[in-house]
């Protein structure tokens, strides 16, 4: 027979399991992994914190129902108003209690990226759109504090491995034409066509080879590829400072073919999930006075407005690496990279 004190522990035991269960079950763990050539152990565990934090917060508000409280959250003004901005029109929470993401690091760690973060929306009072997947994108700052906090432009499982699907000949060739629109640009200098032919939101990443030091012996230097980050705005002031020192830049273009460089993603591929939108991989050679070189290029179009196509995304890679050529990497040239 049980005494009045064994029910009293077996009671304490039932409702702090149930506690645990109740609090533990929203906490959300954070992995971050890096290129092999990037190593800053502290700054990634503050990333990974504070990511884990928020998402944390996120669910808990999410099962609640009530609005986000981001008091000691490590965000910074813009992501505090962006996250709480899409809190007002939508809950959301992430399905998994593990997170393991890539992270971009740009300018040898002045600004870090984390994408394809997994998150179910969750409307209110709506049967619409409840338990739609969605992904997010979380941008930090150099001492891991979060910039911004954004939905991706779509979301698809496993979507590194996504090519998208070969784009139809006649498309193929009205997308060659603007390429070669966008091209022309920049043997032309002209600047105005480039401010029209970028979305107000475009994103720019450039990769650039870099000897990193692995030793005492000089000659152990290795080279890495690091990324810079841009908007359009800082793009184009960058570009024209280009165009001032340069008389004249010789700008190619050469196409990757349908079966990629090395079997990989074709060149011209159509988004499944958003048909206006077009991959594009192609071989750039630049040659100017002061530099010269040769990389891939990505551009993700837009052709929603069939007769004003808009460039979302470029981004560029070094096809020479410390001696090396490089193939297309498909974690910054392809839809799939881009949650398309």
């Amino acid at each position: 027979m049980m005494t009045m004190r064994t029910y009293l522990f077996m009671a304490i035991l039932f409702f702090s399991g149930w506690f645990a269960i109740g609090t533990n079950a929203q906490e959300v763990s954070v992995t971050i992994t890096t290129d092999e050539g990037y190593s800053n152990p502290p700054i990634i565990e503050k990333m990974q914190y504070n990511l884990s934090q928020v998402l944390s917060e996120i669910n808990r508000a999410q099962k609640e129902n009530r609005p986000l409280n981001t008091v000691g959250l490590a965000l910074e003004p813009f992501a505090r108003e962006s996250l709480t901005m899409l809190w007002a029109n939508v809950h959301f929470y992430c399905d998994d209690t593990e997170v393991v993401e890539r992270c971009w690091v740009f300018d040898d760690g002045k600004e870090y990226m984390v994408s394809h973060i997994p998150l179910i929306i969750k409307v209110q009072g709506e049967d619409f759109g409840n338990g739609t997947y969605q992904e997010a994108v979380v941008d930090f700052d150099q001492q891991g504090q979060i910039k911004d906090f954004r939905f991706s432009l779509g979301a698809v499982g496993e979507s590194l491995k996504n090519c998208g699907t070969v784009a139809k000949a006649e498309r193929q060739i009205k997308i060659l034409s603007y390429c070669e629109r966008f091209r022309t640009a920049y043997n032309q200098k002209d600047i105005n066509f480039l401010r029209q032919i970028f979305s107000d939101d475009a994103l720019i990443i450039t990769g650039s080879a870099v000897s990193v030091k692995s030793g005492e012996n000089r000659y152990d230097n290795k080279v890495k590829v690091t990324y810079k980050k841009q908007d359009k705005q800082e793009y184009l002031a960058n570009l024209q400072r280009a165009f001032a020192r340069n008389k004249w830049i010789d700008v190619k273009f050469s196409q990757i073919g349908d079966n990629g460089e090395q079997g990989g993603c074709p060149g011209i591929t159509q988004s499944q999930i958003n048909p206006n939108m077009y991959g594009v991989r192609l071989r750039q050679e630049w040659k100017s006075t002061n530099y010269s070189d040769t990389g891939y290029i990505f551009l993700l179009w837009d052709f929603a407005d069939e007769d004003n196509p808009v460039i979302h995304v470029r981004t560029w890679q070094p096809e020479w690496v410390g001696g090396v050529q490089q193939q297309p990497d498909d974690a910054i040239s392809t839809l799939g990279a881009f949650d398309l």
